[in-house]
């Protein structure tokens, strides 16, 4: 009797134990899961945003070039205003040289 009870109580214990095994590799397994989901979504976050950053920065370098663009032609203006000036001085200054001569 004592080993029928004996045996029992084992037969018993390894259920419950193997019960436990299967519950906690199901919930490892789960959470494993879990992880590696996070871990893609992290992924693809950080790629989305590389690629904002990588669009905005081409966006600021389009302006930039515009503005410079921009300010070569301002340069450009200012330079043929200025020449036309010193020629018409130049050309006063010689009328008026020629004159006194």
């Amino acid at each position: 009797m004592k080993k029928s009870i004996a045996l029992s109580l084992v037969f018993a214990a390894a259920l419950g134990v193997a019960a436990c095994g299967q519950k906690t590799q199901q919930e490892g397994s789960e959470a494993a899961d879990a992880a590696a989901a996070d871990v893609a979504n992290a992924g693809e976050a950080t790629m989305d945003a590389a690629a904002a950053a990588a669009d905005k920065m081409g966006n600021v370098a389009d302006e930039a070039g515009e503005a410079a663009a921009a300010m070569g032609e301002a340069v450009k203006d200012a330079t043929a205003t200025s020449l036309d000036k010193a020629g018409d001085q130049a050309k006063d200054t010689a009328k008026d040289t020629a004159e006194k001569m």
